[in-house]
């Protein structure tokens, strides 16, 4: 237990979470809640998108994706990598996860056809299907997950313990 504890990085964890969070809170003014699988799957139906419509502008149209990738990648870095190659093997693999589920709402029959009939019991998963089928694919997401992913590694570079420098 000790070894885990002292590979894991708060800082980096916190700032993700706090990321992830803020990620949540777009979705929340930006985007309306029937379209929005936290917030029509959850008992609590909040929402603000009728309260504070358009707050973040064309920014909030990609800045989910941006905080997604950022978020992820100091979470789970934070608490499995203490290097450089480390980070740079978690930015990359959350980088292609991202671009993946990017790439199959472009090419969403593909998706649904390998999407196992099962994940429609499964909380979360259920929502895989209607994902594809009604995302759409941008190029400003792609974008902004590249960015997001550089921006990740370079906080996990500048957040890195000093005994792993």
């Amino acid at each position: 237990m000790a070894d885990f504890r002292k590979n894991v990085n708060g800082l980096q964890i916190g700032i993700g979470v706090l990321a992830l969070c803020l990620g949540a809170f777009v979705y929340l003014i930006s985007r309306p809640p029937e379209k929005t699988y936290f917030i029509y799957a959850s008992k609590l139906r909040i929402s603000l998108y009728h309260v504070f419509p358009h707050v973040f502008g064309v920014i909030g149209n990609s800045l989910p994706d941006f905080l997604h990738v950022f978020s992820f990648i100091l979470i789970t870095a934070g608490l499995v990598s203490k290097r450089k190659i480390e980070y740079l093997v978690v930015s990359l693999s959350w980088f292609l996860i991202e671009i993946a589920f990017e790439v199959f709402q472009k090419f969403n029959r593909i998706a649904l056809k390998i999407i196992p009939e099962w994940f429609n019991k499964v909380p979360v998963l259920e929502n895989a299907g209607p994902f594809f089928k009604g995302g759409t694919f941008d190029l400003q997401d792609v974008v902004a997950v590249a960015l997001g992913t550089v921006a990740g590694y370079f906080v996990l570079t500048k957040t890195m313990k000093k005994e792993s420098k």
